[in-house]
């Protein structure tokens, strides 16, 4: 088992104002993915805390403290979520992460948290091969399953002679490399030909090198095609599952979070899912994505994320609630199997009417199909009829956020000096300008 209980800690009982009194949660980053983490654990009396950079989670009735967090990669990373853990007597919550990075830190350093923490990530070991996509593809080809064809050039010299069928796409192999930029913002780059190829290949190595760049397939088809397994998992075995078509995402070629998602049918997605699972002895929260090749009808491993997605608030609509399952799981306590039902669905509102339109425009949806969606059982990313603030601020965000972007330098300088000085934020007294999304 990976994780790393803590001995002597109550059940949940009504929320408190003691620390100690319910062991609660403190959620590492994220945006839309915090607040669908932090209302399901707030709706059962489970304590919330936030360590984040993006401001609507702050606004979210369930948060009850939020800190500013200098991010995974900055030196600070680890200690600041250390000393809040000793400064205020979290022994025993449970540590939640919600971005790639914030994975791979608490993974990296996970016996240091796990004496503070019960820690729902699992260890390196098991975590790697989920970061790396490299490992990813490695490992899914040698339990026969299906991933698009990827090659890895050492230079521009291999690009140059790569014999491979057009369009491909250019991706990073993990998020870590060279920061946030251009490149790994946008997630994966097109390259029609093999002169468009070329010259997107050295931009990339500029940015990140070449090592981290691998050139991969185009597989053709827009939401229809795309599939995420959803599970819980103890030692190997699914406690509680779901399917989802991600029928929409925004941007529509590489979406950098999904917009519509609906709960489905489909065992040969859960079945390629759960093999790679077990070949880990995994034990956590996971999602697992695919997308489906109509050139040869196979289901194609895309990535595999051992942390919260950002349309985990589907889950508790459809029948398994995977934020406290997974608390539960944590805190030692007994968990019932279970599946989500078919035919529920997930919203971002204000990007998918933007995805909906562009897909329109392609001739690819009609106003009918969106419609339909709009009559499934219906959970939204910021809105809730009991929490909805951050659904509230999420425009006035965005737009200080677009004006704000020629400030940004400035902006980041007055967050690193704030993020030094290890205070806390109590609720949403701050909206910073850099706003980061998470799938």
């Amino acid at each position: 088992m990976n994780f790393s209980p803590a001995r002597g800690v109550a059940t949940p009982a009504a929320r408190g104002g003691n620390p100690q009194a319910t062991p609660g949660a403190l959620i590492v980053g994220g945006a839309h993915v915090s607040i669908g983490v932090a209302r399901s654990l707030g709706r059962h009396g489970i304590p919330v805390w936030l360590m984040a950079n993006h401001p609507i989670p702050r606004f979210s009735r369930y948060v009850q403290r939020s800190f500013d967090w200098p991010g995974a990669d900055h030196e600070r990373g680890v200690s600041s979520i250390v000393d809040i853990a000793t400064r205020y007597g979290l022994n025993g919550w449970v540590l939640v992460a919600t971005g790639d990075e914030d994975m791979r830190m608490i993974a990296q350093n996970h016996a240091l948290f796990a004496s503070h923490f019960r820690v729902a990530t699992p260890t390196w070991d098991t975590v790697q091969w989920m970061y790396d996509k490299r490992l990813t593809y490695r490992r899914a080809a040698s339990l026969g399953i299906d991933c698009p064809w990827s090659f890895q050039p050492r230079d521009l010299d291999e690009v140059q002679r790569l014999d491979c069928r057009f369009p491909v796409i250019l991706k990073p192999a993990y998020r870590q490399v060279a920061g946030t930029n251009a490149f790994t913002q946008a997630k994966a780059w097109k390259a029609d030909d093999r002169d468009a190829l070329l010259s997107l290949y050295r931009q990339v190595a500029a940015l990140i090198g070449n090592d981290a760049v691998i050139v991969q397939e185009w597989i053709p088809g827009g939401g229809e095609a795309q599939f995420s397994y959803a599970g819980l998992w103890e030692g190997g075995e699914a406690i509680a599952s779901l399917v989802a078509r991600r029928t929409r995402q925004h941007p529509i070629d590489f979406g950098r979070s999904s917009t519509f998602v609906e709960t489905v049918e489909q065992d040969q997605v859960e079945e390629l899912a759960s093999r790679f699972l077990k070949s880990l002895g995994y034990t956590g929260v996971v999602e697992v994505e695919f997308k489906y090749d109509r050139r040869d009808g196979q289901y194609k491993l895309l990535d595999v994320n051992g942390r919260f997605w950002t349309w985990n608030g589907l889950g508790a609509l459809a029948g398994v609630d995977f934020p406290y399952l997974a608390w539960r799981q944590a805190v030692g306590q007994s968990i019932a199997r279970s599946r989500a039902r078919a035919g529920v669905a997930w919203m971002h509102a204000s990007r998918d009417i933007v995805a909906a339109y562009q897909e329109r425009a392609r001739g690819g949806m009609s106003v009918r199909d969106y419609l339909a969606g709009l009559r499934k059982p219906l959970a939204f990313a910021n809105f809730a009829f009991d929490d909805p603030l951050p659904a509230l601020v999420e425009i006035p965000v965005a737009v200080w956020n677009r004006f704000a972007k020629g400030g940004k330098n400035g902006a980041d300088h007055g967050r690193a000096k704030e993020c030094a000085t290890g205070l806390p934020v109590s609720g949403p007294s701050q909206i910073y300008p850099t706003i980061r999304g998470g799938r």
